[in-house]
């Protein structure tokens, strides 16, 4: 299901013209015409991404724009006449991800949705559980049930990838692609040596093995057998 954005545009023109144009490109859209409105509108259906206009009745912009960051991370463009450098950094200060003076051309406020709803995706922090292995990409802690482990930066991003392909048996050419972004050559033994640190720290207190050996091929994170 596509995204759903929520507009709040009190100039009813730019506001029908938005509507239709985001509803053909696919996405579910919301609207609102004054700042109080939505708020409600957010926060009775969430949305993915909020285009906000600067001047609106009942609550300006920024504040809108502040209380919905105060409530969400969710990503909000602004749009506004107002093209001074001082206009373009209080937005951005009160909790704005862009900004787009009018007149807009569509095609490039599509881009700039775009762009935010990637670095949305991206940025969303996500719990990956293994057994009892936990890994919270949003403030980088793992967990091996209820005991805590501390993980250098390759150790986490290896173990990350694991965990994002359970069971699947990972090449040694694949985890350097994605880990180190190079080749070390046939001869490196690097992977074998941060498996064996990611070992160590995740069956520290004798836990089962996760991480498995497949000899000539790679590794893989599965339960014993």
């Amino acid at each position: 299901m596509r995204e759903r954005i929520l507009v709040i545009e009190d100039d009813e023109r730019i506001l029908q013209f938005l509507n239709r144009g985001l509803t053909y490109e696919g996405y579910r859209v919301d609207t609102a015409e004054d700042g109080p409105s939505g708020l409600v509108v957010a926060r009775d259906h969430p949305p993915d991404l909020v285009i906000l206009d600067w001047m609106l009745p009942g609550l300006d912009g920024l504040e809108v724009c502040r209380r919905l960051r105060d409530a969400s991370n969710v990503p909000i463009l602004m749009l506004t006449a107002k093209d001074t450098l001082a206009d373009r950094v209080g937005g951005l200060d009160a909790g704005a991800d862009d900004y787009l003076v009018k007149p807009f051309e569509f095609e490039e406020l599509l881009a700039r949705i775009r762009a935010l709803l990637r670095r949305a995706k991206v940025e969303s922090p996500e719990i990956l559980m293994f057994s009892n292995l936990r890994l919270d990409t949003g403030t980088h802690q793992v967990f091996r049930g209820n005991r805590s482990m501390e993980l250098t930066a390759k150790e986490y991003e290896l173990l990350e990838l694991f965990l994002r392909h359970p069971r699947q048996v990972l090449t040694r050419e694949l985890i350097y692609d994605r880990v180190w972004n190079y080749d070390f050559g046939g001869e490196s033994n690097i992977i074998e040596v941060y498996v064996r640190y990611i070992r160590q720290k995740t069956e520290a207190k004798g836990e089962p093995r996760l991480i498995h050996t497949v000899r000539g091929v790679g590794y893989v994170i599965r339960e014993e057998v």
